[in-house]
């Protein structure tokens, strides 16, 4: 394990009615803008109850952020913020949201020509506005991290940036929030999850003792209360568990001083950014196809994970970690996410459209060893067909 330097001040208000205890950690007299995605912050009475928190403030509503969310849409809500002077922001929603309102608060005071800069030449961010978040769909991470995604359709390319200038100030996670998402998301979002963690676990053996069994208890903690959160939506305990689990697998913790992957996540944003298709539906395709081509390089964690996740002690090591991958997959499956493109009737197509997005992007030397190169990645798409 190697040395480490450890920061993450956003603090979390966790569990029933810490909505209402959210107004004490915005500056007295801050003018916010409150962002959101698609409707169903208004249908399920959420937006109401964040403006009667927030009732002491001067507030604003700016609304469809996308899913997959959107350089254009972004740099409308940065423009507002500019010109009316906001000087707090509050993400009410899931990971698009946050991601989102992470690239207005970066937008909105940079000095550069282009804010596009920020993720595509990793222009610095100097400053950037406050912002906290309520979440309402667990599956990023972005809650308690410093980084974010966002896509530009018009040039097909899905881009990550990061700063410690963007952490949320606070973050309200009340489970209550969760029992009306509809089956689709809440598999994805246990999806996502569980390949974040993959991705900070399933490397190289690295004597990282706590990281590993942190690690191997979210995965299971994601097995175990994923489908209890399917089948009884307003479970608060599975809920709660969930939540929390999405929360730990990208707040920096598993992560620290381990080899780190993230080739999932990248093959993945460039399908999105091709197809527009959601974003851990590109994930589960694409980790057991990389599993499986990465077989050798990642043989240690793989047998451990087999091992310590899925119980499995073979005796043939070989049978253990193709029937780890094979379970892995039927999890995916059994949360409702397929685990081939063709559901999304891409065929052969795709291999060379994300080859060559990703080579332009430069991703061409991806994972923990920058050994996947595109021709494992060409394998991997076709696995992953």
């Amino acid at each position: 394990m190697d040395n480490f330097t450890l920061f993450n001040p956003t603090k979390i208000l966790f569990g029933k009615g810490q909505l209402e205890c959210m107004q004490q950690e915005i500056p007295a007299g801050a003018k916010v803008l409150i962002l959101y995605g698609g409707g169903s912050v208004k249908r399920t009475g959420l937006l109401d109850r964040v403006k009667i928190a927030l009732t002491s403030f001067d507030t604003v509503e700016f609304g469809g952020i996308e899913p997959n969310p959107e350089y254009e849409t972004l740099m409308k809500a940065a423009t507002l913020v500019r010109a009316e002077k906001f000087n707090f922001l509050l993400a009410v929603g899931g990971g698009s949201v946050i991601d989102g309102t992470k690239f207005i608060a970066a937008a909105a005071p940079f000095k550069g020509a282009d804010p596009w800069m920020i993720p595509s030449q990793r222009a610095p961010i100097s400053e950037a506005i406050p912002f906290g978040t309520v979440l309402t769909l667990p599956a990023t991470g972005s809650e308690m991290n410093c980084g974010a995604v966002i896509t530009r359709r018009s040039a097909c390319m899905k881009l990550g940036f990061s700063s410690t200038l963007l952490y949320p100030r606070f973050s309200v996670l009340d489970p209550e929030f969760t029992f009306t998402l509809p089956e689709r998301q809440t598999g994805n979002g246990i999806v996502d999850t569980f390949v974040h963690v993959t991705e900070q676990y399933l490397t190289y053996p690295d004597d990282a003792l706590i990281q590993d069994r942190w690690a191997e208890g979210l995965l299971l903690t994601l097995i175990q209360e994923g489908p209890k959160a399917l089948k009884s939506p307003q479970d608060y305990h599975a809920r709660a568990n969930l939540m929390w689990a999405s929360t730990l697998a990208l707040n920096g913790y598993i992560g620290a001083g381990v080899p780190l992957d993230g080739a999932s996540h990248k093959i993945g944003h460039a399908i999105t950014a091709l197809y527009g298709i959601d974003h851990a539906r590109t994930l589960a395709p694409v980790l057991p196809a990389l599993l499986t081509v990465m077989k050798d390089e990642k043989r240690a964690k793989l047998l451990q994970y087999a091992r310590r996740v899925w119980c499995l002690d073979c005796a043939d090591e070989d049978a253990a970690i193709d029937e780890g991958i094979l379970r892995t997959s039927a999890f995916f499956e059994s949360v409702g996410v397929p685990v081939h493109l063709s559901a999304y009737h891409l065929g052969t197509e795709v291999v060379g459209r994300v080859l060559e997005n990703l080579t332009r992007t430069g991703m061409t030397a991806i994972g923990e060893n920058g050994t996947i190169t595109p021709d494992k990645i060409e394998k991997i798409l076709n696995i992953a067909l």
